[in-house]
Parts: structure tokens; C-alpha cells; sequence
């Protein structure tokens, strides 16, 4: 959490550090993304339980039992990673076409660490009151100034073709990840019913 703000208000130089320490797939996968994600599915989750989420077919305040809310955040917690792994392996094939040879890593690091912004702004699902589609809009907003100085610092492409390849990248990620926004925002308004009951039927399974 740390290292996503410093990313925000201090980019070149966390950008910088994230570069000389030329971390491996495994650490960034284990040791910095999956930690975020973990914590955000887990303050979310916390949310359902508590506080609940706004139905838009009935408009009340509907709170999760906790093994519904565990599976629809493991669930949820693996589209994250999902995403990720589809955003470097994209950045990856478009850096090719702009004439780069990219490692996977690179793509890797890029991605994780630039969508940290907006696995950051998913704290604040938490809470009922705040709209899904406001911290998906302010996160997203802030990857893409942040990933304006990850992808040439990580990515290394040659300077004629590093705007193009930001450009094309962030625009990729702001759709992927609004189409997972869409899917889990109406997922927890209840649009999604036979969803639903899957996650219901695993979640009574569970010993909550």
C-alpha cells in the first residue's frame, strides 16, 4: 500500500527504485500483489458483512452472510489476478508490435505496479455510500498518470515508439478493467441472480 502511494504522489522516483530492483515474476506476483489484493478483498468483504450493499431492483441495503461473502471475494480476488496476468501478456504482444523485445516480467511489474492506484481505491468498496463506478474512475484515472512514467522506465521500448505503446496499453487496461468493474458492481446490486445463487449455495457450505 505504501509503494502504490509513493507510485501516486512521487512516481518518478518510485518508478525508479521499482526499475533498479529488477525484481523476479515470483516476487512481484507474491510479495507485492497478492498481499494488495488480499488486503482489499478483505476490507470489502468486511463491508458486505457489516455494512452491506445498496440493491438497485428493491433499493435496501442488503448485508452478505460471511460464507457468501468470503466465496463472491475469492472470486472476486481471483478476477483481480486474472486481469493482471491478461495486462502483462497484452503489453507484452504490443510491445512486439512496436518493434520491442519485452520479457513477460517486465509486462508484469508494469502492470501490477500500475494498477496499484486503483487496487488502492478499492478500499473505500467498503463502504455502501460510495459508489463502485467513483473509486473505479479516480483509480483508473490515477494508473494512467502513473503508468505515463512505469511504461518507459519498465518496458525500455525505443523512444519513437514508447508514447504509442503507453497509449495503447493504458487504453487496454482502463477496458478490461471497467469490464470487471461492470461485472462486479452488478454482481453485488443483485442483476446477476443464477450468480448469485451459486455463491449462495458454496457460501452455505461454508463453517460460518
Amino acid at each position: 500500500m505504501i509503494q502504490a502511494l509513493l507510485l501516486i504522489f512521487e512516481p518518478i522516483q518510485a518508478w525508479g527504485r521499482v526499475f533498479r530492483a529488477q525484481r523476479s515474476f515470483t516476487f512481484v506476483l507474491l510479495l507485492y500483489l497478492m498481499p494488495m489484493v488480499l488486503i482489499t478483498v478483505a476490507v470489502e468483504g468486511y463491508g458486505l458483512v457489516h455494512w452491506g450493499r445498496w440493491q438497485k431492483d428493491v433499493n435496501y441495503l442488503k448485508k452478505f452472510p460471511p460464507g457468501d461473502a468470503v466465496v463472491y471475494e475469492l472470486g472476486h480476488a481471483l478476477l483481480t489476478f486474472g486481469l493482471v496476468f491478461l495486462g502483462a501478456k497484452i503489453i507484452k504482444s504490443l510491445g512486439e508490435t512496436f518493434h520491442g523485445r519485452h520479457t513477460y516480467t517486465q509486462a508484469f511489474t508494469t502492470v501490477a505496479y500500475g494498477l496499484s492506484p486503483l487496487f488502492l481505491l478499492r478500499l473505500f468498496d467498503a463502504f455502501p455510500s460510495v459508489s463502485p463506478w467513483t473509486t473505479w474512475g479516480i483509480g483508473i484515472v490515477l494508473c494512467v498518470s502513473v503508468l505515463y512514467q512505469g511504461v518507459p522506465r519498465v518496458m525500455m521500448p525505443d523512444p519513437p515508439h514508447a508514447f504509442g505503446l503507453y497509449f495503447m496499453s493504458t487504453l487496454l487496461l482502463v477496458i478490461i478493467t471497467g469490464l470487471a468493474r461492470f461485472v462486479t458492481a452488478w454482481q453485488l446490486q443483485g442483476h446477476f441472480k443464477p450468480v448469485e445463487e451459486v455463491i449462495s449455495r458454496l457460501g452455505a457450505q461454508l463453517p460460518f
